[in-house]
């Protein structure tokens, strides 16, 4: 038999073969596989010197929480939104109207909260709390694939954006949207990287869901990006993935499709109808409208109202340029699809609602937004530093140009939430001028504003016409009939004819609402009892 020949390191081969491999059967240890490893996906290198991703993504979102707590929940009220998705599930008031594009996923998350108390503060605490876990948990998927600097930066970025902080402690289902679409990105591409991620394929179906359960539509865009993307990309061609999108998306959605044969008459009817509220699909250029909505505006429909303050887009016009630059960055470290695929699910999913609807909300691009902060944090990183050393001057001017981005940010969010304060007051002093004048539960109010009113007011809201339509007018006169009933009318504006007949009554005191009236329609008469 050959002698064994002595290698480097003081193995032994027989024949050029290495004895450790026998060993290692004969010891019972098993090899472990290697992760497959996909072009553009490498694995990040082993540097001990890396910090750990917890302690500094936990900072990041304990701040994003601390934020949430001290500048956006303290006195303030709930929209109109809110109003209807916190109904649904509060002893406070009865249930608003709920239409068709809604989908139920963030009453689901609060009413828990909502059982136990009406308070909006409380309400805010809470879901800022589950917004810091949320993007907790979405960052942390992507502990794997990006560097901690990166994901501690760009987990920063998003959660410092105006419209994240103002919505992320709201009862909206934006914010989760994002979140959920973060985390499912993140484990599209680990599982891609490698087959053997168990926990990514689990994730990635249950972070579709969550998409679907919040904003269907928006599930609907995550799914097809994803899907194509695993049957056009060669190397990452793997329909079981795309077996795991379509099961999320189902499961996810599986409410709103039960709904809409409940209550709607099928799929489509309801489809249709939700496109009917939402002014019709089709080609509509809401670009601008989405620019200028970043002033603060929480809902530019229709989207006339001037642009005071260019210069809160700023950011809006950098994001192309930035993007490019990380993705640069994430070619020069090899491994571009952790910027390229991003990227292209933020524009896939940002189409419909810059180009398909004709009005614009900011928060309705807060999946686009998180999914490109990553990227943008990417290129930041690579521009004041190189080599692992700084770059004095580069630094410089990244950092002037974060604090003025910032102090922009903050104007914004200040202004809105002074807003919504004002708006919360006006609420409550016209509930109590309804009280007074003798509309308390049970109750029914119609009309302008009557949505977040009669939520105010413990009030069922019935409307008309508009997208709330739920009653007729001869249905209100029957309401009327049984509760007390009020119509509210803005200023200048004469009451429909079924209701001129009715008293009407000023609502003073209230900022907002100065020249409104309340028509009360008459106070049913209580039935005549018999005599003995």
């Amino acid at each position: 038999m050959e002698a064994p020949r002595p290698l480097a390191g003081g193995r032994a081969t027989y024949g050029g073969r290495a004895t450790e491999w026998s060993r290692a059967i004969r010891d019972g240890r098993a090899l472990r596989r290697a992760p497959v490893q996909v072009y553009g996906l490498r694995p990040l290198p082993a540097d001990v010197s890396a910090p750990s991703p917890l302690p500094w993504l936990a900072a990041v979102c304990a701040l994003f929480v601390i934020l949430q707590v001290a500048l956006v929940a303290p006195g303030s009220g709930l929209g109109w939104d809110e109003t209807v998705y916190a109904s649904q599930v509060s002893r406070h008031a009865p249930p608003a109207f709920f239409s068709a594009p809604r989908a139920r996923g963030i009453t689901y998350l609060i009413a828990p909260v909502t059982e136990l108390t009406s308070s909006p503060t409380v309400l805010r605490i809470v879901l800022a709390l589950l917004s810091g876990a949320g993007l907790l948990g979405a960052l942390w998927i992507w502990r794997r694939l990006l560097p901690t600097r990166v994901l501690a930066l760009g987990g920063a970025l998003f959660a410092t954006l105006w419209i994240t902080l103002y919505y992320a402690p709201q009862a909206m289902p934006n914010p989760w949207s994002a979140y959920a679409t973060l985390a499912a990105v993140g484990c599209f591409l680990r599982a891609v990287r490698d087959r053997t991620d168990r926990r990514a394929r689990v994730m990635l179906p249950l972070a579709v869901a969550v998409v679907a359960l919040m904003r269907p539509p928006d599930a609907v865009w995550l799914v097809l990006a994803l899907a194509a993307a695993a049957l056009v990309v060669p190397r990452w061609r793997r329909p079981a993935l795309v077996l795991l999108l379509v099961a999320g998306l189902l499961l996810g959605g599986a409410d709103w499709i039960v709904e809409a044969y409940t209550r709607y008459g099928g799929l489509f009817a309801r489809l249709h109808r939700a496109a009917e509220i939402q002014g019709g699909i089709g080609w509509n250029l809401a670009v601008e409208d989405q620019i200028r909505s970043l002033d603060g505006v929480g809902l530019c429909r229709p989207c006339d109202v001037p642009w005071t303050h260019p210069v809160t887009a700023a950011w809006w016009f950098t994001l192309p340029v930035l993007f490019l630059g990380g993705a640069l960055a994430a070619v020069r470290a090899k491994r571009p699809a952790t910027a390229l695929l991003p990227g292209a699910v933020a524009v896939v999913m940002a189409v419909p609602y810059l180009f398909l609807i004709d009005y614009a909300a900011p928060r309705f691009l807060l999946p686009s937004y998180a999914l490109l902060a990553l990227p943008v944090a990417d290129c930041l990183c690579r521009l004041i530093a190189r080599g692992g050393r700084l770059r004095p001057l580069a630094t410089l001017l990244v950092a002037v140009a974060l604090l003025g981005h910032l102090a922009i940010q903050g104007a914004v969010l200040t202004g809105n939430t002074a807003r919504n304060r004002h708006m919360r007051q006006d609420f409550r002093a016209v509930a109590t001028a309804l009280h007074g004048l003798g509309v308390r539960p049970p109750c029914t109010l119609s009309g302008e504003n009557a949505v977040q009113i009669a939520y105010y007011t413990g009030c069922f809201s019935r409307q008309i016409g508009g997208p709330d339509a739920s009653i007729t007018p001869e249905g209100l006169l029957a309401e009327a009939a049984r509760r007390p009933v009020a119509l509210l009318v803005p200023p200048r504006t004469a009451p429909p004819a079924f209701a001129r007949a009715w008293h009407p009554a000023p609502l003073s005191g209230a900022t907002r609402f100065r020249g409104y009236r309340a028509y009360l329609a008459p106070v049913p008469k209580a039935p005549k009892r018999a005599a003995r």
